[in-house]
């Protein structure tokens, strides 16, 4: 899905690091290169691929862009050598030029947004909703929103296949690292995904919220308040991915508040331990069951068998001195097993 990943996940360690020179738009490897000479009294194109076990056909054009941007400079008494540029230096002109060019975007995007408000109160009933056909289409107006949100996301999520793949939906990384807030409602066949449990918790761990509820009757995503994207068709109609973008008015408001009351229905889903000790073991499963999920699954998400989970299921029983799973669930909450 959108916002629960299969696949690839990221953590706090592998959210992106904005620095000066990201902020250049230069990557990874000139970066590299320029704290490396920074390091070094001077340096030779191959001692710094040696540092940095890159190869020299690799480091020659990165050192030569540096050398062209001012950060790097040839040793005056070996020209096949390089230093490095002082960086308050070489790099506040960047800066400033690069600010400017931000104040300039800046001022463009005031004019245009005000521009489009104008038109937008113009707009008749029909005008505050936009079709969007097409998958590619779609997943990129759920990045730009995701890219676009200030302040918080909220998305219900089918047990279908995702709309965006994990390594697809970066703007979900990036609006979590500067602080969004992501509100997820997934159905409860959703947590028999391979892989959802580990992502979900990932997840948990930097910021976002997740619950759970037995059906959801459609996909829902909404940016802020500001706009929302809902399926063109019902989950059943096989007819391709389509979808209705939400402008802010009334139906937006709606779709607002059909959310917030099925945040409040739903149960928070307590994140599995990472690596579960024995102890965990139960607790963790206690949590899968109340939410719904199946034996089998239950077992495949913990990586144990089929057999130990209905053993220690049995177990939970005799010990909570009940004779039902229902009775169980009761039990377990009342004495915070889970």
């Amino acid at each position: 899905m959108a916002i629960i990943r299969q696949g690839r996940r990221v953590t706090m360690d592998h959210m992106e690091k904005v620095t000066v020179l990201d902020a250049l738009g230069l990557d990874e490897a000139h970066t590299s290169v320029y704290r490396c000479v920074l390091q070094q009294p001077s340096a030779s194109t191959a001692e710094i691929a040696s540092l940095l076990s890159m190869s020299l056909p690799r480091v020659r054009p990165i050192v030569a862009e540096l050398e062209r941007l001012g950060l790097l400079a040839r040793q005056a008494s070996a020209s096949d050598r390089f230093v490095a540029s002082p960086p308050s230096i070489s790099l506040r002109p960047l800066l400033l030029e690069r600010e400017r060019g931000l104040t300039r975007a800046h001022e463009a995007l005031v004019e245009l947004s005000d521009l489009y408000r104008r038109s937008a109160e113009q707009r008749s009933i029909a005008d505050v909703v936009d079709v969007v056909i097409g998958d590619d289409a779609v997943r990129q107006r759920v990045a730009q929103l995701q890219a676009a949100s200030i302040e918080q996301v909220r998305v219900l999520v089918l047990h279908e296949i995702a709309l965006l793949s994990g390594e697809d939906n970066i703007e979900e990384d990036r609006a979590l690292a500067r602080g969004v807030r992501y509100r997820v409602i997934v159905e409860s066949a959703v947590l028999e995904r391979p892989g959802f449990l580990a992502a979900a918790r990932e997840m948990a761990q930097i910021g976002e919220e997740i619950r759970v509820l037995p059906t959801l009757p459609t996909r829902m995503f909404i940016a802020d308040d500001q706009m929302a994207l809902v399926p063109m068709h019902s989950q059943d109609e096989d007819q391709g991915f389509g979808a209705l973008l939400i402008h802010p008015s009334g139906l937006l408001d709606l779709v607002s508040s059909i959310f917030e009351e099925y945040w409040r229905a739903a149960t928070e889903f307590l994140p599995i331990a990472a690596a579960p000790t024995t102890e965990d073991v139960d607790r963790d499963l206690l949590r899968l069951l109340l939410l719904g999920v199946t034996d089998a699954a239950a077992a495949a998400q913990l990586g144990i068998s089929l057999r130990t989970v209905q053993r220690r299921v049995a177990d939970l029983m005799d010990t909570a001195g009940v004779t039902t799973r229902m009775q169980l669930g009761a039990e377990a909450v009342r004495r915070a097993w889970v």
